[in-house]
């Protein structure tokens, strides 16, 4: 499905979940001659316990933006829970991808980070993306992951506040804004955040140079 996350709702109505007050935004929203990422590959990571708005809404705005996308995970075909009950299945392992396979990858936060910051294959992923300029996008506790693959030092960055110290001791200077772009790297606070979080995302990703 190709769409747009409209204004979804803090809370869904009984008996409907999050994954179906996004989709029917995007259903509503889905303006088909506006797609500066068509072309580009992506890759949304996602970990147990995910922040079901902080990876869904990128799925789909970065689907209406034209880019091919993957939910990606520690392990290829599990079914995830998130934080609120949702479910989401990875479609690949981020061990197995390059970052020649990728155009941008959005680390989604929640619980998840915690776990994959863990997982040496999704750090290597994120390091050879940086190596190549390539987008980067973390929000929440996403913010963990590059912070463990080691890119962040002399970097501006921001985060949910409980990995603020995590961030200054590997070396980034830390913000409190909505969103803090750095070069390839773009960064967020919180769920309020994800509209500018995926505008400046997409702007990044749609002007970046390819690798020589």
């Amino acid at each position: 499905m190709v769409g747009l996350v409209g204004q979804v709702p803090e809370c869904p109505a009984p008996g409907i979940t999050m994954v179906d007050t996004i989709e029917r935004g995007a259903q509503m929203t889905h303006h088909e001659h506006d797609q500066p990422l068509e072309g580009k590959r992506a890759a949304v990571v996602v970990g147990p316990l995910y922040e079901e708005i902080e990876a869904l809404y990128p799925v789909y705005r970065l689907r209406e933006a034209g880019a091919q996308v993957q939910v990606a995970g520690a392990e290829a075909g599990t079914t995830l829970p998130g934080k609120r009950g949702d479910e989401i299945e990875t479609e690949v392992a981020a061990g197995d991808l390059s970052a020649g396979d990728l155009d941008l990858l959005v680390i989604a936060g929640g619980y998840g980070p915690d776990k994959l910051r863990l997982d040496e294959g999704l750090l290597q992923l994120v390091r050879d993306l940086d190596g190549q300029g390539r987008t980067i996008a973390f929000i929440c506790h996403g913010g963990w992951v590059p912070v463990s693959a080691g890119i962040v030092e002399g970097r501006r960055m921001t985060g949910n506040p409980s990995i603020e110290d995590d961030v200054r001791n590997a070396g980034a200077e830390w913000e409190d804004s909505e969103v803090v772009v750095d070069g390839n790297l773009v960064s967020s606070r919180k769920p309020d955040d994800l509209p500018a979080f995926m505008r400046a995302t997409i702007e990044v990703a749609a002007h970046a140079e390819a690798p020589a």
